[in-house]
């Protein structure tokens, strides 16, 4: 059977009691933030609390971690950043792997089955917590198709939630509408909204406005966290992982990202002109001509300074795979850069089209996240509106 789901109980999926209080976070869309900004709510409730639990009740994407098990990517990423303890498989109680939605419709999984699993997970962390944040898949109505979609679960464990939504205004507040109408038929509460990767020209503006939108819910908007380039563009492994190849060359700087990425079909001449610092080149292995320039404009810029700021990367592409010279040179100049064996125009299809996840061995990922958020979330609020 495909469907993975740990633990069993006699609980037949009836709503918990509260014997430690909690928040379920949901996004309002996919690709908001909703990880990033449980990470700094976590960090939030710790410092104010003993002992803080944490589940992914549904996951989608997960890992393999020995005897057979596996669990939920974020809670890898969540029990090593706070060094928690509890088992595995209460912290990530049910999985949809590939094929799920199939079996389910066919009626080889039983969603009571589930829905015990969760709650004898929820139950078992309750024993050892003191607050237990729930993040789920997703917008509210993610894992429908299975009757288990996040209000369901939200309702299942008794908790209130809190939505994370775009920073913007009129289309995160239709956002907002819709992923309320789903929480209101399960007679969810919600505690409140907070705002992801708000502009800064646009912070104030958006902050009042959006303040007095959700005051016709009774709602408070409990923060609005800047956007933030570190988190916002992807580094050097997301593009290694991406298109499944390894760095051939500066791997100390795995882990750097660009603010430009650009394809060049220019002349070398143009590409010259053109290079700015924290970059992405993308180019066919065979235009030697543009490795060449840039390797001699991270020269230059070593040269004028101790610290340059160019910090270039290089994305090569094409049949025929670079010149051992060339690799070796890029190498010794410690520049990073992948070989992909695709054409550039498939290359940027897929880069545009990604997003990347934030994981536990990008740590200046992961405190900025920890970091913006705690700073710009109102804990103490959302606390105050979980025990009212």
């Amino acid at each position: 059977m495909s469907i993975h789901h740990q633990t069993q109980s006699s609980g037949k999926g009836k709503n918990l009691g509260q014997a430690s209080p909690g928040i379920f976070i949901a996004s309002t869309g996919q690709h908001i933030g909703k990880t990033t900004t449980c990470l700094g709510v976590f960090s939030g409730i710790a410092k104010r609390t003993s002992k803080v639990g944490f589940i992914k009740p549904v996951g989608q994407e997960f890992v393999e971690i020995g005897n057979e098990a596996r669990a939920d990517k974020d809670v890898i990423l969540f029990r090593e950043k706070f060094q928690l303890t509890d088992d595995y498989l209460h912290m990530s109680p049910v999985l949809f792997p590939r094929g799920f939605t199939r079996d389910y419709i066919d009626e080889k999984v039983r969603v009571e089955s589930l829905k015990d699993s969760i709650s004898t997970s929820f139950a078992a962390l309750q024993q050892n917590s003191d607050f237990i944040l729930a993040e789920g898949t997703g917008h509210v109505g993610v894992g429908a198709i299975a009757d288990l979609d996040n209000a369901v679960v939200a309702k299942l464990l008794n908790v209130p939630m809190v939505l994370i939504a775009s920073g913007g205004l009129g289309s995160a507040f239709d956002s907002l509408a819709l992923n309320k109408f789903a929480c209101d038929r399960m007679g969810i509460k919600i505690a409140g909204v907070i705002l992801n990767r708000v502009l800064d020209e646009k912070r104030d503006m958006i902050i009042d406005y959006m303040s007095r939108a959700l005051a016709r819910w009774d709602l408070p908007l409990l923060g609005a966290v800047p956007y933030s380039q570190i988190l916002a563009h992807l580094r050097m492994d997301d593009y290694a992982r991406l298109f499944k190849v390894p760095l051939l060359t500066g791997e100390s700087h795995r882990y750097r990202y660009f603010n430009h990425v650009r394809l060049v079909a220019t002349s070398n001449e143009v590409y010259e002109q053109l290079i700015e610092p924290r970059q992405l080149t993308i180019t066919p292995a065979s235009r030697e001509d543009i490795i060449e320039s840039t390797l001699a404009k991270y020269q230059e810029s070593c040269n004028q300074s101790a610290t340059p700021d160019l910090k270039p990367g290089i994305m090569l592409t094409g049949r025929y795979e670079p010149r051992a010279d060339l690799v070796k040179r890029l190498a010794d100049a410690d520049i990073p850069m992948i070989y992909a064996p695709v054409n550039t125009f498939e290359a940027m299809q897929k880069i545009t089209k990604h997003t990347a996840k934030i994981r536990i061995e990008d740590s200046e990922k992961v405190n900025e996240a920890i970091q913006l958020v705690e700073n710009n979330t109102d804990i103490d609020e959302l606390l105050n509106r979980v025990s009212g």
